[in-house]
C-alpha cells in the first residue's frame, strides 16, 4: 500500500484533529497507565513551542487514512546538532512500513538541515517482569539506534503516602540544615528567584548522570525561563515547586517542581530536582521532595499519582524517591542514532 508523509501545518485543524487521534489511540496501547493526551496540551503545543526549540510535524497517511504522526523538536541555542522524535503508529495500521516512512522522511529532513544524532526514549520491563510486547525497542533495533542510558521510572501512589515516614524523613532532614529557610509557590517563579532558578536549571544537564548520550548543558536565563512558564500555561499544565534559600546570602540554592496537566489533575510528573552543589549534604533535597508532595495535595487535592525517572547511578535520588514511597514500574531506554 502506499505511503504518503504529509508535514503538519499547525493552521489545519484536519490534519492536526488526525494527529491527535493517533495519539489517542497509541496511549492504552503503549502506556496503559499514564493519563490520556490532552487535547489542550496537544494543540497549545502547536502554537507555543518550548523556548529555545523549533518543531517539526508529520502525517503519514497509509491507503489514504491517517496511520502515524512524527514530532522532531529542533534544538536552536544548544545541542544544534541533536533532534528529539516522538514517532507514534496507530496500533490498528502497525507493522505495514508507517514507522519506517515516518522515520526516513525524519532523516532525510535532518540531514539537510545538519543535524547529525536522533534521540528518543522506549518503554521497557523491569527485569523479571512479564514480557510485554515493546513496539518502540524493536523498532530503534531495527534502525540501527543504541541504548545511551536505561532510566527507571518509579511511582508514588499518593494516597499510600505513611505521613509519619515523612514526618521523621524531614525531622532528620532539617538538623542539617541550620541556616536555611524552604518557600513554596504555584505557577510562575517568584521574581526574586528567578535568576537563581534559571541557573539551577541550566545546571541540570551538567549534574544529572545522562551516560552516552551526546547532549550538552542548556542555555538557560531568566528569559527562557519566563518563555518555558509562558509555554507550559498555553499547554493547559501547571507547576507546584518548592525550594530552599540560603539566608546568608539571600539566594535559592535548591529547586524542585511538579508538573501536573489541568485535564487529567490525578497525575503529576516531578520534574527537575536540584541542589547547587556549594550547598550539598544538607538534606535540602529531601526537605524540597516532601514539602513540594505536601503543597501539591493540598493544591491539587485530586492528585493520586507521581512518576519520576532516575538513572541508575543516581543513587542519591533514588534513596530519596524510595524512602517517600516511590516504587519501580519500568524502565525507559534513551535510544541515539548518528544520521
Amino acid at each position: 500500500m502506499d505511503i504518503v508523509v504529509t508535514p503538519l501545518d499547525p493552521a489545519d485543524a484536519t490534519a492536526a484533529e488526525q494527529a491527535f487521534t493517533i495519539l489517542t489511540a497509541c496511549q492504552p496501547v503503549d502506556q496503559p497507565d499514564f493519563p490520556p493526551p490532552c487535547r489542550k496540551h496537544f494543540f497549545g503545543g502547536l502554537h507555543h513551542p518550548w523556548p529555545g526549540e523549533e518543531a517539526y510535524r508529520a502525517v503519514a497517511y497509509l491507503a489514504g487514512e491517517p496511520a502515524g504522526y512524527l514530532e522532531l523538536r529542533l534544538p536552536y541555542l544548544d545541542n544544534v546538532e541533536n533532534a528529539i522524535m516522538d514517532l507514534s503508529v496507530h496500533p490498528e495500521q502497525r507493522r505495514r512500513g508507517v514507522g519506517r516512512a515516518l522515520h526516513e522522511h525524519a532523516v532525510r529532513l535532518l540531514r539537510e538541515q545538519g543535524r547529525k544524532r536522533i534521540t528518543g526514549m522506549s518503554s521497557f520491563p523491569l527485569p523479571g517482569a512479564p514480557a510485554t510486547p515493546e513496539p518502540g525497542t524493536a523498532f530503534a533495533h531495527a534502525v540501527g539506534a543504541t541504548c545511551a542510558l536505561v532510566e527507571v521510572r518509579r511511582r508514588l501512589d499518593v494516597d499510600r503516602v505513611d505521613e509519619a515516614v515523612l514526618d521523621r524523613l524531614l525531622a532528620a532532614a532539617w538538623e542539617h540544615a541550620a541556616g536555611y529557610t524552604l518557600v513554596c509557590w504555584q505557577g510562575p517563579v517568584p521574581e526574586e528567584y528567578a535568576a537563581d532558578v534559571a541557573y539551577l536549571e541550566g545546571r541540570l544537564l551538567a549534574d544529572a548522570p545522562i551516560g552516552d548520550l551526546d547532549w550538552e548543558p542548556e542555555k538557560i536565563d531568566t528569559e527562557r525561563m519566563r518563555k518555558g512558564e509562558a509555554a507550559r500555561a498555553a499547554r493547559g499544565r501547571t507547576a507546584v515547586q518548592a525550594g530552599i534559600r540560603h539566608d546568608a546570602s539571600g539566594r535559592l540554592v535548591a529547586y524542585t517542581e511538579l508538573d501536573i496537566d489541568g485535564s487529567n489533575p490525578w497525575h503529576a510528573f516531578q520534574q527537575i530536582t536540584l541542589v547547587d552543589p556549594d550547598h550539598r549534604g544538607h538534606r535540602l533535597g529531601t526537605i524540597i521532595k516532601i514539602e513540594n508532595l505536601r503543597a501539591a495535595r493540598k493544591h491539587e487535592p485530586a492528585l493520586r499519582a507521581i512518576d519520576t525517572w532516575n538513572a541508575a547511578v543516581n543513587a542519591h535520588m533514588i534513596a530519596i524517591n524510595e524512602a517517600m514511597g516511590f516504587r519501580p514500574v519500568d524502565q525507559w531506554h534513551n535510544w541515539q542514532l548518528a544520521i
